[in-house]
């Protein structure tokens, strides 16, 4: 994060609400890039502003892939990395925050059968945290969406997709789905075909704000709503809240003089997250901050602050579940 940012970011401070409620925080990444930098130090500044942040989930960004060896297992050096810096945190240095308690790589499912030899990869580099893989298919036609491993239309339909994709049942692996709200019907297809393998929907299914979809705010939400209403009659599907720091909903927050409040967001992003836990139950939806993606429109206090406040009249119970006990649960993680 740039200097600039940071320093707009400390624009709008706000002390952590209910500081001791336990957090499982399910979706962030970590990278070294020429540009931008999100390691363990990063992580642990923002984890330490003021909410008890219990256990991470460390989710694939294209980091740290390995130089050389076939394409295919390339990616399983940001499991190597990720392992790596899983045990850095446990040493217990760098606080109490379990830091990629569960990791969630990378492989290619269009190699068919072939993926297996991959994921039995990435389970021997990290066999007590590897979980599951993240394979997006975000596509649309306006070119302002291309989506960053730019993956053809109709993927998740693919033959040899679903050939790979048979192969994470089969290891007892999960898979992450990255999609817009324009292609969630797709992923009411594919957990039909496959209700063994449990499926994770991140950043609520990513309704799309820019573009062509500009100013369509409630044409956009009719669509999203019928496809998350679809999606959530399989059991097998569990859905992260989160990801709308993310300039893709067209809120424009980053843009701005100064940070919105915890109040302000909660108030515009509450109505989708609210669906999605009616839909689905407060034991398939875990609250996420997609950091440090979601860093260019909130600091991560301000973010779960907009969490907290958004499900106040939850009971404790409910609430435990969605900023803990479905993370937990869903990734596997050890509470002890």
């Amino acid at each position: 994060m740039t200097t600039e940012r940071a320093k707009w970011l400390a624009l709008t401070v706000e002390e952590a609400i209910e500081p001791d409620m336990q957090i499982c925080d399910p979706h962030h990444h970590l990278w070294d890039r020429p540009d931008s930098r999100y390691l363990l130090d990063e992580l642990v500044q923002d984890t330490g502003g003021g909410h008890r942040i219990t256990e991470t989930v460390f989710v694939e960004c294209s980091s740290m892939y390995r130089k050389d060896g076939p394409e295919g297992l390339r990616p399983v050096g940001e499991t190597e990395f990720v392992q790596g810096i899983a045990a850095q945190s446990a040493s217990g240095q760098y606080g109490d925050t379990k830091v990629a308690a569960a990791i969630i790589g990378f492989a290619d499912l269009t190699l068919g059968t072939a993926v297996t030899d991959v994921l039995e990869s990435h389970i021997a580099a990290s066999r007590d945290r590897f979980r599951g893989i993240r394979h997006s298919s975000c596509w649309d036609a306006s070119p302002v969406l291309q989506s960053y491993k730019k993956p053809p239309p109709g993927l998740l339909a693919d033959p040899k997709f679903r050939e790979g994709f048979a192969a994470l049942g089969n290891l007892g692996l999960s898979y992450e789905a990255w999609l817009y709200h324009t292609q969630l019907m797709e992923l009411v297809d594919l957990a039909q075909a496959f209700p063994n393998v449990p499926i994770v929907l991140d950043h609520i299914g990513g309704p799309i704000g820019l573009g062509p979809y500009a100013g369509k705010q409630d044409e956009v939400m009719k669509r999203w709503k019928a496809g998350i209403t679809a999606l959530a009659e399989f059991p097998n599907v569990v859905v992260k809240l989160g990801g709308f720091g993310m300039p893709l909903g067209g809120f424009g927050w980053h843009e701005r003089d100064k940070p919105a409040g915890s109040e302000e967001l909660a108030a515009a992003i509450g109505p989708y997250y609210l669906f999605c836990i009616e839909a689905f139950g407060v034991d398939r939806c875990m609250f996420e901050s997609n950091f440090p993606v979601d860093k260019v429109s909130a600091s991560y206090t301000v973010l779960w602050n907009t969490f907290k406040r958004m499900s106040e009249g939850f009971s404790a119970t409910e609430r435990a579940a969605l900023f803990r006990e479905t993370a937990l649960r869903v990734y596997r993680i050890s509470a002890a």
